[in-house]
């Protein structure tokens, strides 16, 4: 898998050269470290998840690949885990040359200056950043009188970012297991979600649920919001206590080998949806499905939103939350005090995946081996003197992962359950009927 995506990226730099650098060790306080987490672009050519570690790649030499990694180190290995050291580089990594990253520097001289142009992500290591400028500055300046050297400086995340946003069948089926993962996570959060408990005791069960399978944890912040929590959009403090028959929205997901998960369910805690609820979500929940049968080779990106931003607004007309009409509502743009979010992101390495959105500044078409969430919601702030009484504080959010595929989309996220007849399913199981 690793050695096709560089065949496939110096294919695509040419005669070029590209060194990328690992992601840096970050401080949390004091003297503890972060839990490391490798760049993904490093990761995605490389399989390398050591920190202090730089990547060369050189179409046009033999040793085409090489790694700079941290020595081996008995005492230190002690402390923080084995290395894989240059050995472990080259027999377990495929690199043609390892060396130790202290000899970055001289090894990475001899091939910037052959090149023309140098392939480097500024902003990605900012400790490697003025290093890195010196030396193709050093390089180019020699130019006139050797002949080469380079003469520009070119980011190679157009090419890898477009390269991750077509995945192949590997990358899908680690995605449908961080899926399927997050799928137990919040099945068991819909069994068990009751009121008087804590939003954080939800958190720490689908954190649990995220382990105990063999997820390396949320693949960013669970948002467990209660109530009136639920019409702040990335609310984190999770520390509210939960009433019965309130609506609670997890937006909830776990990274799995490098590969992310993105879910939002809304269900009444420990109870049916009460009318009112009811009405709010199952708008929401048609918008999502108009947005998902959208999906197919050849639409645009945009259009997604559009099909579910319709659904949204002549919902919200009809039960009495915005007061013109839709295409009025829609023109001037009033809907967005209660939906002020695009429908769709895409998905992968990252929870909000790299890959261009627009191209020539028009929505770009959707291609097979795409992944793209679909997620409209509503959001009523419970101060919103505008709206109705009764609707204030309700937020409702409905989000899947998608697939394109070649003759239409997959939802990646269909076990979960998101019918009304499900949800209440699972939220009234063993649930005391006074509740």
């Amino acid at each position: 898998m690793f050695a096709r995506r560089r065949k496939n990226f110096m294919e695509a730099i040419g005669d070029a050269v590209a060194i990328l650098p690992s992601a840096p060790v970050a401080v949390r306080s004091a003297d503890v470290e972060f839990i490391y987490r490798q760049d993904n672009d490093f990761y995605y050519l490389t399989g390398f998840a050591e920190p202090e570690s730089m990547a060369i790649f050189a179409p046009g030499e033999k040793d085409s690949f090489l790694l700079f990694v941290r020595p081996r180190d008995r005492e230190r290995e002690t402390w923080t885990g084995r290395r894989a050291g240059v050995e472990g580089a080259m027999s377990d990594y495929g690199a043609d040359k390892a060396y130790t990253i202290d000899e970055f520097q001289r090894i990475a001289a001899r091939y910037i200056e052959k090149a023309d142009r140098i392939y480097y992500p500024l902003g990605v290591n900012e400790r490697t950043d003025a290093r890195m400028l010196d030396m193709v500055k050093s390089a180019a300046a020699m130019r006139p009188r050797v002949g080469s050297g380079p003469n520009a400086l070119l980011d190679p995340r157009e090419i890898l970012h477009e390269a991750r946003l077509h995945k192949h069948a590997e990358e899908l089926q680690t995605m449908r297991r961080a899926i399927a993962i997050s799928a137990e996570a919040h099945a068991a959060a819909m069994r068990n979600a009751r009121g008087g408990m804590m939003e954080w005791e939800i958190e720490a069960l689908v954190d649990y649920n995220f382990r105990r399978r063999g997820a390396a944890g949320p693949s960013y912040p669970s948002i467990i919001a209660s109530g009136p929590n639920a019409s702040t959009l990335h609310y984190i403090h999770n520390d509210r206590e939960m009433r019965p028959g309130e609506l609670l929205l997890i937006d909830a997901g776990c990274e799995y080998e490098f590969y992310a998960s993105d879910v939002t369910r809304t269900f009444p805690v420990g109870a049916k949806f009460s009318p009112l609820q009811r009405d709010l979500y199952e708008i929401v929940l048609a918008a999502q499905l108009e947005a998902i049968a959208t999906i197919r080779p050849g639409v645009k990106f945009d259009d997604p939103h559009e099909a579910a931003l319709r659904v949204l607004v002549d919902g919200m007309c009809q039960v009495g939350l915005l007061k013109a009409g839709p295409e009025e509502v829609i023109k001037n743009g009033s809907y967005r005090r209660y939906f002020m979010h695009r429908t769709s992101h895409w998905l992968g390495m990252d929870v909000h995946d790299v890959g261009l959105y627009r191209i020539g500044g028009q929505s770009r078409t959707l291609e097979p081996g795409m992944v793209l969430t679909a997620e409209p919601g509503i959001y009523i702030a419970r101060d919103d003197d505008e709206a109705p009484e009764e609707f204030r504080g309700i937020g409702i959010r409905i989000e899947d992962d998608v697939l394109v595929t070649r003759d239409g989309y997959d939802v990646l996220t269909a076990a979960i359950p998101k019918s009304v007849v499900e949800v209440e399913s699972m939220t009234t199981a063993g649930a005391d009927s006074s509740s």
